[in-house]
């Protein structure tokens, strides 16, 4: 689904970038509020990291017994609903400022987006992606990728401390894997998944990797899972001198979503959220949106 050509030349309230829980949330919020918003997607479905997350997601009290896809479907549901105008296959590139808003220039779009206000809802990728991505036998994040992955009878590797590497390493486990061990600098997980795992299996301290011979400290492995963390994707915003903290995460006020630049709001984990999750980006969402209700209606 996309908008007619005929639309480009429409300053709309705000350009939202990143059709996840967050863009959406803003964005249906926009159009509920009477305002006129318009999303930029670089996927060709909206959802986010949603489309990826198989499983079922019990942590969203709202929505028992749904499946991180089942979400995304709601929320794309949700827009068409709304009435908001889509741009999806669609990957923001650049944005300019000037005085009278913004303009977006994004790849697969003919046109360059008008917008009073923009929100940055582009979310996160694995950190590391760069280094492991697209050897064999290596797999980077979270994902369908892991849930479509077949352990049966390997010997897994999994690298990373936190609650990602720790869930995931009792998913190979309990999906097959002959073996798992994984390797942290320092353990960051949540107790409930370090208690899990057998202690004999978790090795603490320093490790070197060989990524192309699948070895960990000179061990060799069938598999490797990375799981690195995230880092923010908003390369595209670099035209406005966002002020970042030291992870590198787009810093805003936590009552308004506003960045360093008036105007322009970051929300979802592109901002870094505490407990960032489906109901915390959905939350930030409301809040840009309520912020740029009051702008829009104060000018």
């Amino acid at each position: 689904m996309g908008a007619s050509s005929g639309i480009y030349d429409e300053m709309f309230d705000a350009v939202i970038v990143g059709g996840g829980p967050a863009g959406a949330s803003c964005a249906v919020w926009l159009a509920r509020l009477g305002f006129a918003p318009a999303l930029i997607e670089a996927a060709d479905e909206p959802g986010g990291l949603c489309r990826s997350h198989s499983y079922l997601d019990e942590w969203n009290a709202s929505l028992p017994g749904m499946t991180g896809i089942q979400v995304a479907d709601n929320l794309a549901r949700s827009l068409r609903q709304a009435g908001v105008p889509l741009w999806l296959s669609c990957r923001v590139e650049r944005i300019d400022a000037d005085a009278r808003g913004f303009t977006l220039r994004a790849a697969g779009m003919e046109q360059p987006l008008r917008g009073r206000c923009v929100v940055l809802a582009s979310g996160v990728l694995p950190r590391a992606r760069a280094q492991f991505g697209g050897l064999p036998g290596v797999l980077v994040g979270p994902g369908r990728h892991v849930s479509d992955h077949d352990f049966s009878g390997e010997k897994v590797a999994v690298l990373g401390g936190g609650d990602n590497g720790f869930e995931n390493a009792l998913y190979a486990l309990e999906h097959g894997a002959r073996s798992v061990d994984l390797y942290a600098r320092t353990v960051r997980a949540q107790r409930q998944f370090v208690q899990r795992l057998p202690p004999s299996l978790v090795h603490v301290g320093d490790y070197s990797v060989d990524a192309a011979r699948r070895t960990v400290n000179g061990v060799e492995y069938d598999l490797l899972m990375v799981f690195y963390g995230w880092e923010p994707c908003a390369d595209y915003a670099e035209s406005l001198g966002l002020r970042r903290n030291a992870q590198g995460f787009i810093a805003t006020d936590a009552q308004t979503a506003q960045t360093s630049h008036p105007g322009v709001y970051a929300i979802g984990e592109v901002a870094q959220r505490q407990h960032p999750c489906v109901v915390t980006a959905l939350a930030d969402g409301v809040t840009a949106a309520k912020a740029i209700q009051a702008r829009l209606e104060a000018a």
